[in-house]
């Protein structure tokens, strides 16, 4: 397959991306006509797509509607969206089951809900923290339930301490050190040396580190809190103006014992099968073990290019936002105890879509890469097709003129935008050509705001699609927005931005 973009990128420099630079601030020059009207022309072309759909909730397009499901509320992964609304998406749009792929698979609700369905599923997840999630989920579908209580009986009494092994000691990075207090993390570090030197079976063995990986935080001073780990006033760290009080810190052992007597319990509940995969009927759970999900592991922008051309009847996926958000961040403490360090967590910050300020230009190993797979024309019809959207270029524009008043929060959000939809723009061109004909694209996405400047999200990636021939039959919105953030309703007032699932189909 040749160099990856990971293989091709740049050695990390910090000042490299500490100011927009010259050469693409001059891309960015605002026009004479009005900053909105590429906006409208293009709201006004997709407006009657757009329209509200009550089965759709926050609830049910986000983690939160997995919370009661087996599984899905062992280990809690935020970005991901509900199982229920796979379901509905495909028994709405695609009833006859096919082939399935998700592009940024998560933990895998799509691949796993599907899979329940009878579907064939292939995913693609870039952060190892969804694929070991995705790891543990098939593990527990075919593990020997017996064997697994009986390794959970005989933790009993168990000294973890006494198994600590330096072998596997967490080597953590600057964001994670002093997340856990010494004590507990001495007997985390025990636990793990147990499993490697006492649980034979494989499975009970791997079932049971991924206990104690979905109990990180939980033991820890920190909490997930949006794109930033917020730590508590007793970890030591400096604290700003209004310090955070997480509440009692769980001790490790009591943690890891809930945790593994959950699992347990869901795994020898009378109708474990179904319950665990989130099925309706005993059939569902049967078809599951005929249609385990694949999962490669890697950047879209990579693997998508070496798949088959028309091999999927459906894509169901949710993309990073172009929200800042930095999932290795957010997901410090599972990357090191996934054994992580500094360089390679900085290796994956840059191989993944670019949605953060820290994300660099990815323009000439796209580049490299797609002629190395003899498909320059391809990168050439992409890349005209980004700068050819008006909107797009009016969004850059404005935002560029903002960071040259000093309007933006961060110099670099520009970059952002600009990035982020570079890269989708090669996405979606790549789901197009590996959708059959007659299949569905169903694509859930928020819209941004910066500076008080709207980003329609939903609208430039639409026309996108259009643009490579794929038609836009719906953009279903929430019945309730996303609002902006705390620090732009000061200075803008509150409004709310479209959440949205898109609907396109290929002819």
């Amino acid at each position: 397959m040749g160099k990856t973009l990971w293989d091709m990128e740049i050695e990390h420099d910090t000042h490299a991306f500490d100011v927009f630079s010259a050469e693409q601030a001059d891309l960015f020059t605002p026009t004479t006509q009005s900053p909105t009207a590429a906006r409208q022309a293009l709201y006004e072309r997709f407006k009657t797509r757009i329209s509200h759909n009550p089965a759709l909730d926050r609830t049910l397009v986000s983690f939160q509607a997995n919370k009661k499901q087996p599984i899905f509320n062992w280990f809690a992964y935020r970005e991901g969206f509900s199982a229920a609304l796979v379901r509905y998406l495909l028994g709405k749009l695609h009833p006859q089951p096919g082939v399935l792929l998700d592009p940024f698979a998560g933990a895998g609700s799509a691949l796993f809900a599907a899979s329940a369905s009878g579907w064939d599923a292939l995913g693609v997840e870039v952060l190892p923290v969804g694929v070991y999630a995705m790891r543990g989920r098939a593990i527990a579908g075919r593990i020997d339930v017996s064997e697994f209580a009986e390794a959970i009986k005989r933790l009993d009494g168990v000294d973890f301490a006494a198994y600590y092994d330096g072998a596997y000691s967490l080597h953590h990075i600057a964001i994670t050190r002093g997340a856990f207090p010494p004590e507990e993390e001495r007997q985390l570090v025990g636990f793990i040396g147990y499993c490697q030197h006492v649980i034979r079976d494989e499975d009970v063995r791997a079932l049971m580190l991924f206990a104690g990986f979905c109990i990180l935080e939980e033991i820890s001073f920190t909490r997930k809190d949006g794109q930033y780990l917020r730590w508590d006033a007793r970890s030591g760290r400096s604290q700003g103006k209004r310090p955070f009080h997480k509440g009692p810190l769980s001790p490790f052992r009591a943690a890891l014992m809930a945790k593994v007597r959950q699992i347990a319990h869901d795994l020898g509940a009378g109708t474990a099968q179904r319950s665990l995969f989130g099925c309706e009927s005993e059939a569902e759970a049967f078809s599951l073990t005929a249609h385990t999900p694949t999962v490669h592991e890697g950047s879209s922008l990579t693997i998508l290019p070496t798949l088959g051309a028309e091999s999927f009847d459906f894509v169901l996926t949710s993309p990073p936002y172009a929200n800042r958000y930095d999932y290795t961040r957010t997901y410090a403490l599972e990357l090191v105890y996934l054994g992580y360090g500094e360089e390679k967590v900085k290796q994956l910050r840059q191989a993944m879509l670019s949605c953060t300020v820290e994300n660099r230009d990815k323009r000439a190993q796209l580049q490299s890469y797609y002629v190395s797979l003899g498909r320059q024309y391809d990168f050439d019809l992409i890349d005209a097709t980004f700068h050819q959207q008006e909107a797009l270029q009016e969004v850059l524009g404005v935002l560029e003129a903002y960071r040259a008043q000093g309007k933006l929060n961060n110099a670099n959000i520009t970059r952002l935008i600009h990035n982020y939809f570079y890269e989708m723009c090669f996405v979606i061109f790549e789901l197009a050509r590996l959708l059959k004909p007659g299949g569905i694209i169903a694509l859930v996405n928020d819209n941004v705001r910066y500076a008080g400047e709207e980003v329609p999200v939903d609208l430039i990636l639409s026309s996108f699609a259009e643009s490579f021939h794929l038609t836009t039959r719906h953009i279903w919105t929430l019945g309730r927005g996303k609002g902006n953030s705390s620090q732009q309703m000061g200075a803008h007032g509150r409004t709310e931005l479209r959440k949205c699932v898109y609907v396109w189909e290929k002819a």
